[in-house]
Order: C-alpha cells, then sequence, then structure tokens
C-alpha cells in the first residue's frame, strides 16, 4: 500500500500536470517526476490503494451472494456493458462504469468500456504485451489510409526497452520482423495441447508460427521489479493482484513516482478543459470539477500530459475552446474526434483434441499461445482481399464438471464421471486491423449533458468491408490451421462486433507531420500548443493488429522526457 500526497493547491505553478492515473498516466508521472518535476496527476475517478482495496482478490464464487450470479437490478447499471457479451461478475463489476451514470450516445453502436478509479484501465487490462514492427508504422505512408507516422520503429525502439525492464513481459525471442522481441522475463509455457497446435501448424505451414503469447504477468526469480512479486497463476487478475504479479499503475508507476517526492495525487478530479493563454500561445492550466465537494477549481502547470484514454483526453481537446481555437485546442486541421479506431475480432474457431486424457496442467495459467500477423507483410503473403492483417490469440484447456450442469441430480456414476477433468478443447480469437476512416468520429452533445453539466459523447463509428473480409479470411484460416494441426470437431465462428468491443480506442488526436492532416507532431505535442501532449490511445495514427498497451507506454515515456527537458530549458514560459 501506498500513501499519497493528495494536497494539490491552486495557487501553485506546477512544473508538470498529467490527466489521467492509468497506464499512460502512470507512465507520465513516473518519468516526469523522476525528471525533478513537481507534478500534479488529476483522476476523475475515486482513490484506489495498491492490496488494500482488492476486496474480491480472495474470495471464490460460493464466497459471493447468489454464487457469484448479478442480480437483475445491479445488471440494470451496465446494461451497455453487458450486451458485448461480456462477464459481469460481482468479483470485478466496481471497476466498471454505471452505464447510467455516465451516459453517451450512439449514432452507431459503440460499446465504450470504461473504469473511473485510480489507476484506471490498467488493472482490468488483458496484459497482451507486443511491440508495433517498421511495418505497422509504415503502413499508412504505403497504402494511402491516413497520415504518415511521424515516428519509426527506431525511434520506439530505446523506450520499448525502457518501459519492458520496468514492466517484465513474460515471452520467448522468436526474430520475427513483424513482431520484434521485447526484453522478457521466462515465457509461460505452453500446455500439452496448445504444444500440439504449435507443432501442427510448424509442419503444415511455413509461412506463419505458434507462439507463446506475451503479456505483462512477472516471472521467473529476478528481484528487481522493486515491490511486486511474480505471477501466481491465480489468473484472478481483474480482480486486482495483490502480489503485483501483473502491471498496473497502482502496483508500479504511480508507487514510483510517489517515491520521488515531487508528486501529488488528486483523485475525485474531472479535468474537463485546458486553459489557452492567448498571450503566450501555450496552455496555461486545467479546469477541473471536484466530485466530492462540487467546487471549481483551476490548476496552472508549465506543461500539460492528456493521458485520460482515447475519447476522455479528445473531449477535453473539443471543450477547450478559446478565440485562437473555436473548434477546440489545437483543432486547425479539423482532424480532432476524426479517425476512431479500435480493433475487430470475436472471429475463429473451436475445436476439440483426442489425447492426452492422463495430463492435466498446474495452476491458473493467465496466458496462451499467440500466432502474429502473416497476411500482407510481404510480396509472398499480400492478398487482395483486403488491406493490413491480423494476428491470432488463443489457449487450451479440459472441460470441467459444467459440462454436465444440467443432468447433475441423476446417478452417482455420472457424478463420479464429472469430478474427472473432461475432453481438451482449444479456442482461437482472431483480432485485426482497423483502417484510419476519417469518417468514424466522436463529437459531444451540448444538448444532452451529464451531471456534471459537460457535454455528453456521441459515436458514430463502424467496422467497414476491408475489416468484414479480413474477419471472413481470419475464420478460414483458423478452421484450416486447426484440422491441419490434427483436432477434431473444428467449427468456425464469426460474432457479431461492434467498436468498443476490442477497448483499444485509437486515434481521435491523431500523431502526424503535417499541421493540416494531424493534431500532433513526432514528440506527441499539438502542432499549435506545444506545452500539450497526448500520449494515450488517441494519438495514433494508426492501429495496427497487435494490442497496444505497450507501445502507448513506450510513446508515454519518450514524451514525458522530451517535456522535462523542455520545461527545464524554461521553453514554456507561461505568462
Amino acid at each position: 500500500m501506498t500513501d499519497y500526497n493528495t494536497n494539490a493547491d491552486p495557487s501553485i505553478l506546477y512544473d508538470a500536470i498529467v490527466i489521467g492515473t492509468g497506464i499512460t498516466g502512470g507512465w507520465a508521472a513516473k518519468e516526469l517526476c523522476e525528471n525533478g518535476l513537481k507534478t500534479l496527476v488529476l483522476e476523475r475517478g475515486r482513490m484506489v490503494k495498491h492490496i488494500e482495496d482488492y476486496h474480491t482478490a480472495n474470495l471464490d464464487n460460493w464466497d459471493f451472494e447468489n454464487r457469484g450470479r448479478m442480480k437483475a437490478e445491479e445488471l440494470k447499471k451496465q446494461e451497455k456493458q453487458a450486451r458485448t457479451g461480456y462477464t459481469i461478475h460481482p468479483a470485478s463489476k466496481h471497476w466498471f462504469v454505471n452505464d447510467n451514470k455516465h451516459p453517451y450516445n450512439e449514432t452507431k453502436r459503440f460499446d465504450w468500456i470504461r473504469g473511473y478509479h485510480v489507476g484506471g484501465k490498467s488493472l482490468m487490462w488483458a496484459r497482451m504485451s507486443f511491440r508495433w514492427s517498421e511495418m505497422d508504422f509504415e503502413a499508412n505512408a504505403k497504402d494511402g489510409y491516413g497520415c504518415d507516422w511521424p515516428i519509426r520503429y527506431q525511434d520506439l525502439e530505446p523506450w520499448y526497452e525502457k518501459v519492458e525492464k520496468f514492466v517484465g513481459i513474460s515471452g520467448k525471442a522468436e526474430n520475427l520482423p513483424q513482431l520484434p522481441d521485447s526484453i522478457f522475463t521466462p515465457e509461460m509455457p505452453l500446455n500439452c495441447v496448445e504444444q500440439e497446435f504449435q507443432d501442427g501448424v510448424a509442419a503444415n505451414y511455413n509461412d506463419r508460427k505458434v507462439i507463446n503469447t506475451r503479456v505483462a504477468n512477472l516471472t521467473g526469480d529476478d528481484s528487481s521489479f522493486e515491490g511486486r512479486t511474480k505471477c501466481q497463476f491465480r489468473n484472478r487478475c481483474i480482480r486486482g493482484c495483490p502480489f503485483g504479479g501483473y502491471f498496473s499503475s497502482l502496483s508500479s508507476t504511480l508507487p514510483a513516482a510517489n517515491r520521488t517526492g515531487n508528486m501529488i495525487l488528486r483523485p475525485n478530479s474531472i479535468a474537463h478543459e485546458i486553459i489557452y493563454d492567448e498571450k503566450s500561445g501555450l496552455a496555461s492550466g486545467v479546469k477541473v470539477i471536484d466530485t466530492e465537494t462540487k467546487e471549481n477549481f483551476i490548476f496552472k502547470g508549465k506543461t500539460i500530459m492528456c493521458c485520460a484514454a482515447a475519447v476522455a483526453s479528445t473531449s477535453i481537446l473539443m471543450q477547450s475552446k478559446s478565440k485562437r481555437f473555436p473548434n477546440g485546442l489545437g483543432n486547425d486541421s479539423g482532424e480532432l474526434g476524426h479517425n476512431l479506431m479500435d480493433h475487430h475480432f470475436k472471429v475463429g474457431a473451436r475445436a476439440s483434441f483426442e489425447g492426452h486424457e492422463d495430463e492435466y496442467f498446474k495452476g491458473r495459467k493467465p496466458a496462451g499461445f499467440f500466432v502474429p500477423r502473416f497476411q500482407n507483410i510481404d510480396e509472398k503473403s499480400k492478398t487482395n482481399q483486403f488491406l493490413r492483417g491480423y494476428g491470432m490469440q488463443g489457449g487450451a484447456g479440459r472441460s470441467s464438471w459444467q459440462r454436465g450442469n444440467n443432468e447433475m441430480s441423476f446417478g452417482a456414476q455420472l457424478k463420479e464421471q464429472l469430478l474427472k477433468p473432461g475432453q481438451w478443447g482449444i479456442g482461437i480469437n482472431c483480432f485485426g486491423e482497423t483502417l484510419p476512416y476519417h469518417e468514424n468520429k466522436m463529437e459531444l452533445d451540448y444538448s444532452k449533458l451529464d451531471e456534471w453539466g459537460l457535454p455528453t459523447v456521441t459515436f458514430d463509428c463502424e467496422f467497414k468491408e476491408n475489416e468484414d473480409k479480413m474477419r471472413d479470411h481470419a475464420k478460414e484460416q483458423a478452421v484450416e490451421m486447426l484440422k491441419k494441426a490434427g483436432f477434431k470437431n473444428v467449427q468456425g465462428y464469426k460474432a457479431p462486433c461492434f467498436p468498443g468491443n476490442g477497448i483499444h480506442e485509437m486515434g481521435t488526436a491523431r500523431m502526424g507531420r503535417d499541421p493540416k492532416t494531424s493534431v500532433l507532431n513526432g514528440n506527441n505535442q499539438i502542432h499549435t500548443v506545444p506545452n500539450v501532449y497526448v500520449t494515450d490511445g488517441a494519438c495514433m495514427a494508426s492501429s495496427a493488429s497487435q494490442n497496444p498497451s505497450l507501445t502507448y507506454m513506450a510513446i508515454t515515456a519518450r514524451a514525458a522526457n522530451h517535456a522535462a527537458k523542455q520545461v527545464k530549458e524554461n521553453k514554456f514560459n507561461i505568462s
């Protein structure tokens, strides 16, 4: 548990203000504070303390009322999130917002998953951690969708390394150009049936590879990860890990920032507007609503880093209007709010495996296998069906006693059989890239205000033909791979999927080389307001097919160090 200084003073000019405490906010705070900057960190949600506030971390299903089933009146508070198909469970429901209390609007369906508390979605994420490759940063320039990234892989490579040494990424080097290797702690081994799939694919294909997935769960006996213990294979990550076995800002970056003595953390603080100073051409501070007292404050800072997550950060910029920026801070290009992206998935295949009936696995491994993108990575793998590509995530396991839960009252022999592990099964889920379409957007509705009197967000976003063709291809390939690898009862699936389902919102304040077509430059600064940085998903110019969180962290660490240098050199003089 870490005790934080929460005594923010509106009369002080802070060296830096960070908005958000999730994966990027934590990294911004750590880097700024370790550079000696007096930093105010704002979080719109409640305080959460590592370990102390993980109230369900050690409970079993029978410890919950109704054996873990949600009451109907509770489900009504999260109806939009429930429609995604994700299970809402009393063990983790407290991390997810009340949809009624935090409304939004949909021109087209968008499933917006949010967590308002210190630590943000770093407490809830799936921990998949992959570097992007040079191919991903070049894609826009090569096929003409979106604007060219102002950075390339080599710009981020040292920052990937810095982040990985602190986070701890379990995995194994594979030397694949489309998926650069990280600095790893020992991989989580594949179980016997996952190994069968790996071997079967290797025997039948030379253009793709099944590898151990890469997750931000500590493994091995390295003691350099201060305050954290290696993963205990409980697979209860979403409840909050009292061991610090998986990376979160609450267990890692925020405590690191706090140890410097340079951080003030202020929860229950809704940042809703960045103040633009006409004389200096810089931002001078942030307007904040205290959710407990309903008071309004202005906090002043030399530099401001937006790390509230893509939609929230862009919403703040859109609300930050002035004579110079009547359409939102830094929005000369008109791109603010546009180019909204998410990964599409819920497509793949399932199968059973005959054999290994005498084998099981110990613990609840919170990781499976991964098949890196193998389509459109070179001329040989090029297809005319769609642009970009997808990866495959999955795992294998044995069915439990629940396979017979409709007949549990019939016969001692059946009951005895159900106490034994069932047949082995395997599942593949494909995650694909979404192109950065200008027309996929978010807007603000000032006719529908929230309880704080702030405009609500309206989504107008959809997956298009390119994504649908990619999904068809992914299903076909997943089925074929399982069959060739020797699995039985193979069934492909393609379930409905909507933007927001992937919980990887990206774009809306993209980086670019040209101020006429982008919001941010290569250092994540607003082109025309250089002391404002945006480093969460809003900054992304494309989505790649890999999970983006590791790239967010590397981008944030890089930008925060740039901001710290600018402040130290007195480049941001507020009038």
